[in-house]
């Protein structure tokens, strides 16, 4: 089972991908989480990126989903490979020798999560933090998610002390019993 959350950077997803995760391994899956590929790209990325920089960052996405994929039970990424490609289209344009693959592939998800803008952007120290840079990625992802025609289920920011909840009832898991709750004072 492959779970890919999109979205523009600064949303929430990495902190999503890990609640899911936990909440997962306590129903006894095996699982990995793929972080954010563009963080070890050795090339520009954000506002400067290249065409090179977003092939690295595309090729090692799906080389790193192949790896995960082949040894857990569920795969949870902090990524699709649509949002990647949405960073080289905000930056160069649509690139049609790349589009065949990205439709192809994004067929092999078992579940896509859009994660919209709802808070403020803060500075991590690798992401851009102009708002005006993230509303734009945003935008694009929305595009190519129209353009793609890319089932998925988009979160609301109304309902974001929910969203794990809502990410998990649509995943439709047959029923596991719980492994015993290691930190009992803190909620799940």
């Amino acid at each position: 089972m492959k779970i890919a959350f999109i979205g523009t950077h600064g949303v929430g997803k990495t902190t999503l991908c890990f609640d899911l995760a936990a909440r997962l391994k306590r129903r006894d899956f095996t699982l990995d989480l793929v972080k954010e590929v563009a963080r070890d790209c050795p090339l520009p990325i954000n506002q400067d990126t290249t065409y090179d920089a977003q092939a690295w960052i595309l090729h090692t996405q799906i080389a790193r989903e192949l790896d995960a994929g082949a040894h857990n039970d569920v795969v949870i990424f902090d990524r699709s490979v649509l949002d990647n490609y949405a960073y080289l289209v905000h930056r160069i344009g649509r690139r049609s020798e790349l589009e065949p693959l990205i439709r192809w592939w994004m067929k092999s998800y078992t579940l896509l999560v859009k994660v919209p803008i709802w808070q403020p952007l803060r500075a991590d120290g690798v992401r851009a933090v102009a708002e005006s840079f993230q509303r734009g990625i945003d935008a694009t992802i929305e595009d190519l998610l129209g353009d793609f025609r890319v089932k998925l289920l988009t979160l609301a920011p109304e309902d974001q002390p929910r969203w794990p909840e809502l990410v998990l009832d649509r995943l439709d898991l047959p029923p596991r019993a719980e492994q015993e709750t290691l930190f009992p004072d803190r909620e799940a």
